[in-house]
């Protein structure tokens, strides 16, 4: 029994793109070198900037240029994820790494900063 549609995933060699629910790591991150972009299919992503939040709707798309320190919350929320394939390893490193305490060093491995 399926419980329903794929998920839609793509990998090439310059960008990937997923769709995912679920959100993002809870702290303010930074990318240094790779830029980052969401579109939401459905419901709601609210990105917190250091300085900002934003509530993004279905049918919205969110940018975030590397060096941009971020972090988003999913609220019933579908959406597509658009990154490079260096963010892709890391997330697939920190989904992989129970030890908590080993995820900075990851982040640093991917030229990324946890900052909380």
């Amino acid at each position: 029994m399926s419980s329903g549609p794929e998920r839609f995933s793509a990998a090439g060699s310059s960008f990937c793109v997923h769709e995912w629910r679920g959100s993002g790591p809870a702290t303010l991150h930074v990318h240094h070198a790779d830029d980052e972009a969401w579109h939401v299919l459905e419901g709601t992503l609210r990105f917190r900037f250091a300085d900002r939040s934003i509530e993004v709707s279905a049918g919205g798309t969110m940018f975030v240029p590397a060096g941009v320190a971020h972090t988003y919350e999913a609220v019933n929320a579908r959406y597509l994820i658009i990154l490079t394939p260096r963010l892709d390893a890391l997330i697939k490193a920190l989904q992989s790494e129970r030890d908590r305490a080993r995820h900075p060093a990851i982040y640093s491995e991917h030229e990324s900063e946890l900052l909380e």
